[in-house]
């Protein structure tokens, strides 16, 4: 395999933080560039009556997460896994599975690596896979990296 790039998408959570070990050994293994993804998610504003007397402002919660994600991102290549590694960041906005593939084609990527959040039956259905997505369309490999606590 000659893989150059390598995509990390993360959500900033310590599950997705379990798939940075992968990343960063294979694109030292590799020789290759990380490219550090956070997809920004649409809100959704829930319809019905709710005790907040105001409504919420959806533009300023989308504006606080990329600013949010802005300052979270960089931190990934200042971690010790990331040392001497070429590491871009890249936000994008959308769905999370959507984006990642989208991305991945667009960088022409050679590796995914990406965190599986663990879900099952009502979960999984309500909520859906995105690494389950992801493995479905991309274009290239996958490594779907388990959490400690679902092996």
């Amino acid at each position: 395999m000659n893989i150059r790039s390598i995509l990390l998408p993360t959500d900033f959570s310590e599950c997705a933080s379990h798939a940075l070990p992968a990343a960063a050994s294979l694109a030292r293994m590799y020789g290759a560039r990380l490219i550090c993804l956070h997809v920004v998610e649409p809100i959704v504003p829930t319809v019905g009556w709710t005790p907040v007397a105001e409504p919420l402002p959806v533009a300023d919660i989308s504006e606080q997460l990329e600013n949010s994600a802005t300052r979270e991102l960089p931190k990934i290549a200042q971690c010790a896994e990331c040392d001497g590694l070429e590491v871009e960041d890249v936000i994008t906005h959308g769905n999370a599975a959507s984006e990642i593939v989208r991305v991945s084609k667009e960088r022409a990527v050679d590796m995914i690596v990406i965190s599986s959040h663990g879900r099952t039956g009502f979960g999984r259905m309500l909520f859906g896979s995105t690494a389950e997505s992801v493995v479905r369309y991309a274009p290239c490999p996958v490594l779907v990296v388990k959490p400690p606590y679902l092996r």
